[in-house]
């Protein structure tokens, strides 16, 4: 039993660092002129943006990898927080036109992120299921 809920997880952890790393490296490619302006308009501090890299890239990669996943995990919780507070916070009641919430992929990113945090990497990472912060 043990043995698939670890394969839970390494397809847990591929899933959503896959998936949010996409958008890093579309910053990476872009720039983060988008956040930056974000930012700007809610009267921030617009260096705060460059934390999106970490946000983005290097907490997907370790997912990835299993190391300090527990980290990148909470890292992520974070990164999909901010992103609802500065550009979705409007659609936070409101359903989409095929009658789910308007937000089911910001939502579905941050539960699967927080699920990571609380369960761990599991066996199948670099850093072990008896790692520090797996």
């Amino acid at each position: 039993m043990q043995g698939s809920t670890d394969l839970g997880k390494l397809v847990l952890r591929v899933v959503l660092g896959v998936l949010i790393l996409f958008h890093g490296v579309s910053k990476l490619i872009h720039g983060p002129g988008f956040v930056v302006d974000m930012l700007a308009h809610a009267g921030l501090p617009t260096v705060i943006a460059y934390g999106v890299y970490v946000g983005e890239v290097v907490a997907p990669i370790l997912l990835l990898l299993g190391i300090w996943t527990r980290v990148g995990a909470l890292i992520i919780v974070i990164n999909m927080m901010v992103a609802l507070a500065l550009v979705h916070l409007g659609q936070l009641t409101s359903l989409a036109d095929t009658g789910g919430w308007a937000l089911e992929l910001q939502g579905m990113y941050l539960g699967a992120a927080l699920a990571i945090a609380l369960l761990g990497a599991g066996r199948f990472s670099m850093g072990g299921s008896n790692g520090r912060w797996n």
